[in-house]
């Protein structure tokens, strides 16, 4: 039985929730291997609704639930969002939950940053959630960082507050902010440390015995491919890689703990906050997406900005993130539309692309060429098989697979766990 890695091939928002639980009732381990409380996932069971941003899908069903060290972690959102899992009735404690010691923190000097950034830059917004995401990622590769291990050492970190202390006092004061409190931070570390420690541990090490027993290992990953700091529409990205490969570095596993890597796509495009969108529609039709999609963000409420399916970026992701099979979702948010269009390449200038350049100028002039596709009458909510499906939805499911050239594993067809049409089993392949 294979491991899987379960990633989104768009902006973000694909519904990973929901295939990440439906996975995870197979699975042994669940990881979340990069990211922050910035990510956000909604699980619907059995009607109950189940809102996670740092905590791995799989807690909901008492699977063991990892926090890889490629996450920075707020401690106070972890507990917070523990605290509201377990008046749903979720049972969390250190024999289905463990954080990497090596995990670095976010602090509230972090969202000071951000929010002061954000304030500060006008029209040039990278559009953040302000969770302090961007920042302590900073101080991680800064080498200043507070990780979960340095909680149980708070008396010998002088030396580390030193350093990180100097790095935000002069950034504050370029905003005209007062120094760091740096008695108020550290009571603020005392205070949350012993109930962080009660998970914490070295969860490579666990990892790895689990995979030499056999375990089936879930890797979830945050966000999607586009928004990845090297790959995606930069910069109007994450402050993370959210490429399938980062699940190796970000969980203390090697590369070959992969498996089959599920990317999760929407069967039309959606995105968050600043940046280039080729197929975004501004009319009626992306109005009735978005409301027939419900498509504003878990974490931020955010509306979202909506357009057509577009199949370069989604092909470009696969092949970027070695994506063996995809999960499409929402295909009944295009339930009784006319006409569907599937974006084929790009126009920019005198030229055609069948993919997106790497430079903003080239992505922000992107005109979408279309090829279109009869809509069909009558609902794919609810399937659970290729037969209750409208035959021109087959048609389109079938197209897409061809123009991203990666088959289609999964089809969703609502937010509840059983409306799922499976084509391709990940962990039996």
């Amino acid at each position: 039985m294979a491991n899987v890695t379960v990633i989104g091939a768009q902006w973000g928002d694909e519904g990973k929730g929901k295939i990440v639980d439906w996975l995870a009732s197979r699975a042994d381990v669940v990881v979340r291997f990069q990211g922050g409380h910035n990510a956000g996932h909604t699980l619907v069971v059995d009607g109950a609704v189940y809102k996670l941003s740092l905590l791995p899908s799989g807690i909901v069903r008492g699977t063991l639930s990892i926090i890889g060290n490629g996450v920075v972690l707020d401690p106070w959102a972890l507990q917070s969002e523990i605290t509201k899992l377990e008046g749903q009735g979720v049972a969390i404690h250190a024999e289905n939950f463990a954080i990497a010691d090596n995990c670095p923190l976010i602090l509230p000097i972090h969202r000071d940053l951000d929010g002061l950034r954000e304030a500060a830059a006008g029209s040039g917004k990278i559009g953040t959630t302000g969770r302090g995401i961007g920042p302590a990622y900073e101080d991680k590769v800064g080498r200043r960082a507070i990780r979960v291990c340095d909680l149980a050492h708070l008396d010998a970190l002088d030396q580390q507050l030193d350093r990180l202390c100097a790095h935000h006092v002069a950034l504050r004061a370029g905003f005209g902010e007062p120094p760091v409190d740096r008695a108020a931070l550290i009571a603020d570390l005392k205070a949350i440390a012993p109930f962080v420690l009660q998970y914490a541990q070295p969860v490579w090490n666990r990892l790895n015995k689990a995979k030499k027993a056999g375990a089936r290992i879930l890797f979830e990953g945050a966000q999607g491919v586009l928004l990845d700091v090297d790959h995606g529409t930069y910069p109007f990205v994450t402050s993370s890689n959210t490429v399938s490969g980062t699940a190796a570095s970000g969980s203390g596993l090697g590369p070959n703990a992969a498996g089959f890597v599920l990317g999760i796509v929407k069967a039309y495009t959606t995105r968050v906050g600043s940046g280039p969108f080729p197929t975004e529609l501004e009319d009626e039709i992306g109005q009735r997406l978005g409301e027939r999609g419900h498509e504003f963000g878990t974490v931020t409420g955010r509306k979202r900005r909506c357009g057509w399916f577009d199949a370069v970026l989604v092909r470009q992701s696969c092949a970027i993130s070695g994506v063996t099979g995809i999960a499409l979702t929402k295909v009944d948010v295009l339930d009784g539309l006319e006409t569907v269009k599937i974006c084929t390449g790009y126009r920019i200038g005198d030229k055609t692309y069948d993919y997106l350049p790497a430079h903003a100028a080239d992505q922000a002039a992107a005109v979408p060429v279309y090829e279109e596709m009869p809509g069909w009458e009558g609902t794919t909510a609810g399937a659970r098989s290729w037969a209750d499906l409208p035959a021109q939805a087959i048609k389109y499911i079938q197209r897409v697979q061809e123009l991203i050239e990666t088959p289609v594993a999964l089809v969703s067809t609502s937010p509840e766990r059983e409306d799922t049409i499976l084509v391709r089993d990940p962990f039996a392949d």
